[in-house]
């Protein structure tokens, strides 16, 4: 008597069926549909296994039921994308739910490198510089108006020089008497100290810090003996060849404020109208 051959599963002789084997185990072609096969996404029917099928993202189609939903066209050899459980064809698909490039009007299609800027959208081929043409692609860019610009070109075309070394200025510096400098460029005529967030004047068109100023040009108090800078409240008197700081503008004698009163000098003394009248 010959051994018995039966489905692992519901036990029927298998002896003249087709089956399919399951890890060393016969199934007949019932028990394997029911147990192993999987449903199609679009239809919820079994997936036969005499029935070609295919598999996407954990999703899985009888070959008729993988087609795109709007033409109902198979997509088994054409280019596809999905948008939820929406399958579509790339062209049709991507005219209804992708961006179209700024540059060239075509449809910015899912997966291709492209760049959005503001609410625009390029393909990255078509993002290219206003001036040179070339793309601009990861670099940075400058906008200006409805135009991009790669940094050389804006620097080249807009950027202002800087009055020390040319070079463009793209962002911060100083400004005086209508030139721009880089901050590390203003700096002082005398000493090279930079004058950029600190007091400075100019002799000339040459600025300079406080303390070369003073030393260099500025006229001494003849009450202090201190350089008249500017500086501070930066009032000063001026009399015949000699200059005093406002505070120091004072009766040789008495010491009262001269500024604004009548005073008379006296070789190198000027006395206010009382200490004159003593003498």
């Amino acid at each position: 008597m010959s051994d018995r051959f039966d489905c692992r599963n519901c036990n029927e002789s298998l002896y003249g069926r087709k089956y399919i084997q399951v890890e060393e185990k016969p199934h007949c072609i019932p028990c394997y549909d029911r147990l192993y096969a999987n449903t199609c996404q679009e239809c919820k029917e079994i997936i036969g296994h005499n029935a070609k099928e295919l598999f996407y993202e954990n999703r899985h189609y009888h070959e008729h039921c993988f087609r795109c939903f709007r033409c109902d066209r198979s997509l088994a050899d054409e280019s596809f994308t999905i948008q939820g459980d929406a399958l579509g064809r790339s062209e049709g698909f991507c005219n209804e739910f992708s961006s179209k490039c700024v540059a060239c009007d075509k449809t910015v299609m899912p997966g291709s490198r492209m760049l959005e800027y503001g609410e625009s959208t390029w393909h990255e081929d078509c993002f290219v510089c206003h001036g040179c043409e070339k793309p601009i692609g990861a670099e940075a860019f400058i906008p200006d108006k409805n135009n991009y610009y790669c940094v050389p070109c804006y620097e080249g075309r807009f950027a202002p020089q800087c009055s020390h070394c040319k070079k463009a200025l793209t962002k911060g510096g100083v400004t005086y008497k209508d030139k721009v400098w880089h901050k590390e460029c203003f700096f002082c005529s005398g000493c090279q100290t930079s004058l950029a967030g600190q007091s400075f004047t100019s002799q000339g068109e040459s600025p300079y810090c406080v303390k070369c100023f003073s030393s260099l040009y500025a006229k001494k108090c003849a009450g202090c003996n201190t350089a008249i800078t500017g500086f501070g409240d930066g009032k000063y008197v001026s009399f015949e060849e000699r200059q005093w700081h406002q505070p120091c503008f004072k009766c040789s004698r008495c010491s009262v404020s001269l500024v604004g009163s009548g005073f008379f000098p006296d070789r190198d003394l000027i006395l206010c109208t009382d200490c004159n009248s003593d003498e």
